[in-house]
């Protein structure tokens, strides 16, 4: 049942979105060079990776020299129109095409770099196969919210956020899924997703 609903909303979204995805991509080619679209490795589901694809919200070559880094708050290599798109999760609107193709669902634990640096630690990029809890979060399909997208501080290390995804995978039903989907749709109308 979620996987039929899954794919009947994000073919939904994709039609009533559409004129967005126009007005985003011509405001991303305004501002300056470089692709609409960013393609990314995720971990999905049994550790599986796939590519996720994002409306482009940093400077071209964002990573080059300094490695994979999670964004934060006035972070230099977001761009002007990516900074709107970030603070209303549009930069994930075609995170959309994910879900139809079965990699992604709405609602699950977000779905990470396979090695990242945290925003909070700078030291050395994380394999996030080893952080505790990951073997049980990626049982069930990665989504584009969830509980610790929207309850947890983004400051909070991977394996605190773990706990959040854990709550859910314990307590998932589909009225918790349409909660969270509508918590999230509010956020993004009031702009206040963190960076």
């Amino acid at each position: 049942m979620k996987r039929v609903f899954d794919f009947c909303l994000a073919l939904i979204g994709l039609f009533i979105s559409l004129p967005l995805w126009l007005l985003f991509g011509l405001a991303i080619c305004l501002e300056g060079r470089g692709l609409v679209f960013y393609f990314q490795e995720r971990v999905g589901k049994n550790g599986k990776i796939f590519k996720s694809i994002k409306f482009r919200s940093m400077k071209p070559n964002a990573e080059d020299g300094i490695g994979p880094i999670q964004a934060k708050e006035d972070d230099p290599r977001v761009t002007k129109v990516g900074s709107f798109l970030r603070k209303t999760a549009m930069d994930e609107l075609p995170q959309l095409l994910n879900i139809l193709k079965g990699d992604m669902s709405f609602v699950g634990p977000r779905a990470l770099r396979p090695m990242e640096i945290e925003s909070t630690d700078s030291s050395c990029a994380k394999n996030i196969f080893q952080i505790p809890g990951f073997e049980m979060r990626s049982t069930i399909q990665p989504g584009l919210t969830g509980v610790a997208q929207v309850f947890a501080s983004r400051s909070l290390l991977r394996e605190e956020k773990f706990k959040y995804d854990l709550w859910y995978i314990d307590n998932m039903s589909f009225w918790l899924d349409i909660r969270l989907i509508v918590k999230s749709i509010l956020t993004t109308l009031k702009a206040r997703w963190d960076i």
